[in-house]
């Protein structure tokens, strides 16, 4: 019997010791199992506190990895009814979007890139699709931010090489400068597709289609849908001939939900119907392990345990967008709803950690690991990616349970307000940035190499 029949006709109940009991199914179980997850979550995050910057996490995790868990606890919300993270992540939304309503906080300067922005515009979009009450008229506001972004991103596209594309890195100084990648590219696509069916406005469409035809040009995203990771230019004569060719589960779902959203957008487009099938069958055969259920992994780095602190979150943003794209093109539902469900199950499976503070403040016995393919068994890692991974795959089981209404537009409910004209106040090369931070960058975002596939993989966040 299939895994989609088994679970729609019966009851799961998942229990592993004193943990996480989850009954999927069950409404007040998945959100009561979400909360306790939340809570460890929340529990790693100290920019509430006096003397902490509003926003950030404490080492050692990016300025973009806090983004992406405020995206994450906006959904957590929508989806459960549960406020009670609302104050900071509304908060931390203000304070990092800056009084220029840019995403460029001044203490991120030095290692700024165009996706550590992008998690945070992310976040700012899902604040304005899902109704997250509106900031006061005096500060920056949701949709404000993400056109911002928008407006910024459009500014750097670089025509000089590779026939287009962004760079990973915004300032020359920086490692990384020399690389366009997927995710930098996929931010821009994931929010120019969504503020096109949220405003309306068709300039943000057309930039879609174009970031996703240059994606394709380059052989970012190959005929069979998978989504590779960079180019490397060559500074002396600008050629892209050096491609990165590994997958990382975040590349495919970023542009499988964008284009998802292009597909609603453009009233069931057969062209973006068959980029969302064909985007969703690659990520289907890369990253859900048939050898242990169809449970998913990180492919790259997960067989190995070689996975970084950045890595050990993109499970989570994955299962953000799977569940997203359901929503998008509902047709899709019949092939992601059973594979959310089964990850739901491995997930609560591995919040057993009995791991004590400062590693996890959470309740006791309730630590999530990293590995969801070894049924019950806590592997000892603990942390935000973690914790993240583990309360997405829960929550987002409700999405396939009706809990979740469609993401509204400005015709549908959508209060945001928006600034078209939106741009950072300061661009590249308006900045004067001390030597010690130019020095201090050149270390801190250089490529990290990961010995699980031959020759080097770069990571991109």
């Amino acid at each position: 019997m299939r895994l989609f029949e088994v679970l729609a006709s019966v009851c799961l109940l998942v229990k592993f010791g004193a943990a996480i009991d989850l009954v999927l199914g069950d409404e007040a179980s998945v959100k009561s199992a979400a909360s306790t997850i939340a809570f460890g979550l929340v529990s790693y995050y100290t920019g509430n506190e006096t003397g902490d910057t509003p926003g950030n996490l404490p080492d050692p995790y990016f300025w973009w990895e806090a983004g992406a868990m405020f995206g994450t606890l906006i959904d957590y919300w929508a989806l459960t009814g549960d406020d009670s993270y609302n104050a900071i992540t509304s908060q931390a939304l203000i304070h990092q979007g800056t009084e220029n309503a840019d995403f460029m906080p001044q203490n991120q300067t030095r290692t700024l890139g165009n996706d550590d922005q992008g998690f945070w515009g992310m976040a700012a979009m899902s604040a304005a699709e899902n109704r997250l009450p509106d900031p006061p008229a005096d500060q920056p506001q949701w949709l404000a931010l993400a056109q911002s972004l928008f407006n910024q991103w459009a500014s750097r596209w670089d025509e000089t090489s590779c026939g287009g594309g962004l760079r990973w890195q915004i300032f020359t100084f920086n490692n990384g400068f020399n690389y366009k990648n997927s995710i930098s590219n996929g931010c821009f696509f994931n929010i120019a597709a969504r503020l096109a069916r949220y405003t309306g406005n068709e300039t943000y469409a057309e930039w879609a289609t174009k970031i996703f035809d240059w994606q394709e040009a380059t052989g970012l995203i190959t005929a069979e849908h998978k989504v590779r990771d960079g180019l490397t230019l060559d500074p002396g004569d600008n050629s892209c001939d050096n491609m990165d060719t590994n997958e990382w589960s975040y590349n495919a779902g970023i542009f499988l939900h964008g284009a998802a959203v292009m597909y609603n957008h453009t009233n069931a487009s057969s062209i973006w119907r068959a980029r969302v099938d064909g985007l969703l069958t690659a990520a289907q055969a890369t990253f859900f392990d048939p050898a242990n259920g169809g449970i998913m992994f990180e492919q790259l780095c997960e067989p190995s345990g070689f996975c970084n602190n950045d890595q050990r979150s993109f499970k989570g943003y994955l299962t953000r967008w799977l569940a997203g794209t359901t929503l998008m093109a509902p047709h899709t539902a019949t092939a992601i709803l059973p594979l959310l469900e089964a990850d739901a199950a491995a997930a609560a499976g591995v919040c057993v950690g009995d791991t004590p503070p400062p590693a996890f403040r959470g309740r006791r016995g309730t630590a999530c690991g990293f590995r969801w393919t070894t049924p019950g068994a806590f592997d000892g890692s603990v942390g935000v990616g973690e914790q993240m991974n583990a309360l997405s795959a829960v929550m987002y089981t409700l999405v396939g349970r009706g809990a979740a209404a469609a993401p509204v537009t400005a015709e549908t409910g959508g209060t945001s307000r928006g600034n078209p004209e939106a741009k950072a106040h300061e661009e590249p090369g308006e900045r004067v940035i001390a030597l010690a931070d130019r020095v201090a960058a050149g270390f801190l975002t250089s490529a990290i190499a990961l010995g699980v596939v031959a020759g080097c993989v770069f990571v991109t966040i």
